[in-house]
């Protein structure tokens, strides 16, 4: 595929600007992958450094880091974005939200999305930019169309990206360097758009077809009028082979929105890259392994110490077992005794570092997350949820930069995907040109909004006493209207709700009802008051008259 060689040239100087922008961040990133993460990002390393590490790791001695990590990284993902519950709503403004047409569409949109999520592999992908961001403080993922999952997520490692960002500092360019295998780049890009190298390895077969391709990829916004993607799309991403410079690229390609979610745990100034808790850890993490080492050492030497023996056994069979005989021809002369006596304050070392594993743990948030299981005794469902808001409050702002930097950008993503696919259901028409907007109902956002019915609660509860002497109070609320603003602010779906026209045809049916049977019961009641003044007796009456009658009869 071939575009012009000076918007190529362009795109290689964006990618050489982005690497100078990196570079310092490089260091700090391979100390955190050695005391963290070792193995999943060797690319940190050079060719020669990730051969001698394949088989082992020489820095990690006490595994507190990795899984305090692992451990904020799966609660961050359970408390935020857990498969197991709907962690977000679609809401509108204006004379729409309360509409209950459009509530119900929203929650089957919402419902259409949670399945495509789950269906695919997003949350697999999300629980490795969790962990990115916990140690890295940077994440990425892409986010594509797929034909038969619907999207497709890549979690790109640090290391082989590159980002940039925009005046309010939200991401939105990025770069990426990585290797395909010759027959991934055919099958990928497909034979026709490739280089005569990739091309004839691809014809020889065996071996070849194993041969590694360094890749080169450019998202960017689409500013510039070259004519390489149409301009309304608003970003553009491109791929070629490194070391192709005359404007033959393998794809070129269009989005609405970026295709992509770049978050940071936290920034400084004009940044690009964020740093997270694991920064702040790893002088105890560094330190933990010295002192795991240090320990090691004197209990090896206190139980095997180095030995002062005599020139007489040398070259001659010792035994330094327990219990174990050496023979010597001169015993005076022969013998043998410990260099040096050490004392290990084992007592004291082994405190000292349970509190550096402590501080780590307290770095990485693990008491929030841990106070749960950590409770003696079983305490009551509110307590446990009470624990639950309190760690997720505890990351309040970073939280708030989540959902700015990766949730919404996830959202819209996916949304779009699946609205150009038609995959959603066609709109009520009073959605025309309402604007929808994400809600996040994850344990933080619900506790929040929790906080917002506890007035009504105490409203009502404050009007059901004094109604006993002040009746004119239940006048003051509506209770219906309160209830309905309640059910939304906890989550309830409207599938489960009725619209207020049916809820008022419901309310008059009742009041209906309610008249018919007053009126019945009038009725019966003035029916069975005939009845008995029928039979009063009265002077001269029929009765009398009957009586007389039958007197005579007889």
């Amino acid at each position: 595929m071939k575009i012009s060689v000076d918007a190529h040239q362009k795109m290689l100087s964006t990618f050489a600007s982005m690497a100078v922008d990196r570079q310092p961040w490089w260091q700090h990133w391979r100390d955190l992958a050695d005391y963290i993460l070792p193995r999943r990002y060797t690319w940190l390393l050079s060719k020669s450094e990730a051969a001698k590490r394949a088989t082992r790791n020489p820095f990690i001695l006490d595994g507190t880091g990795t899984n305090a990590a692992r451990t904020l990284a799966s609660g961050m993902m359970n408390g935020i974005t857990s498969p197991a519950r709907p962690w977000f709503k679609l809401r509108v403004h204006g004379a729409e939200a309360n509409d209950h047409e459009v509530r119900i569409w929203l929650d089957e949109v919402e419902r259409r999305m949670l399945l495509v999520m789950a269906e695919s592999n997003f949350y697999n992908a999300m629980a490795v930019l969790y962990l990115d961001l916990v140690i890295f403080g940077t994440g990425g993922m892409l986010i594509y169309e797929d034909f038969k999952n619907v999207i497709r997520c890549f979690n790109p490692a640090l290391g082989e990206f590159y980002l940039a960002q925009d005046f309010g500092l939200s991401v939105n360019t990025f770069g990426r360097e990585f290797s395909l295998k010759v027959h991934q780049v055919v099958s990928e890009f497909g034979e026709e758009n490739c280089s005569d190298t990739v091309r004839s390895a691809w014809k020889q077969g065996g071996a070849s077809r194993q041969t590694d391709i360094v890749i080169q990829h450019l998202i960017e916004p689409n500013y510039s009028a070259d004519g390489l993607v149409p301009q309304r799309f608003a970003f553009r991403e491109v791929y070629w082979e490194k070391g192709v410079t005359t404007g033959e690229v393998l794809r070129k390609k269009g989005f609405d929105e970026i295709p992509g979610i770049f978050p940071r745990w936290e920034l400084c100034g004009n940044d690009a890259y964020g740093t997270g808790p694991a920064s702040d850890a790893l002088a105890d993490i560094i330190q933990l392994q010295l002192e795991t080492k240090r320990k090691a050492q004197g209990l090896d030497k206190t139980v095997s110490p180095p030995i002062l023996a005599s020139l007489h056994l040398a070259n001659r069979p010792m035994s330094l077992l327990p219990g174990g005989v050496t023979f010597a021809a001169n015993i005076d002369e022969a013998g043998a005794k410990p260099l040096y006596t050490v004392t290990l304050p084992l007592g004291e070392m082994t405190a000292d570092i349970r509190d550096v594993q402590t501080r780590i743990r307290e770095t990485f948030f693990n008491q929030l997350f841990r106070d749960i299981s950590m409770l003696e005794t079983v305490r009551s469902a509110t307590e446990i949820d009470a624990r639950r808001e309190e760690k997720l409050i505890l990351l309040g702002s970073v939280l708030e930069r989540f959902e700015n930097e990766a949730l919404d950008p996830a959202i819209n993503r996916i949304y779009g995907i699946m609205l150009r696919g038609d995959l959603l259901p066609p709109p009520p028409e009073k959605m025309r040109g309402a604007k929808i907007e994400i809600q996040y109902v994850s344990i933080l956002s619900t506790a929040q909004r929790a906080v917002g019915v506890a007035p009504l609660e105490r409203a009502f509860g404050l009007s059901g006493n004094l109604a006993a002497v002040y009746p004119n109070v239940l006048n003051v609320l509506d209770p219906e209207e309160a209830f309905r603003s309640y059910c939304e602010d906890i989550g309830v779906p409207a599938r489960a709700m009725k619209s207020r026209e049916r809820s008022a045809e419901d309310a008059q049916r009742q009041d209906e009802l309610v008249q018919q049977r007053e009126t019945a019961a009038q009725g019966e009641a003035l029916a069975k008051s005939g009845a008995l003044l029928s039979k009063t007796e009265v002077g001269g009456g029929q009765n009398a008259i009957e009586a007389l009658l039958g007197g005579g009869g007889a």
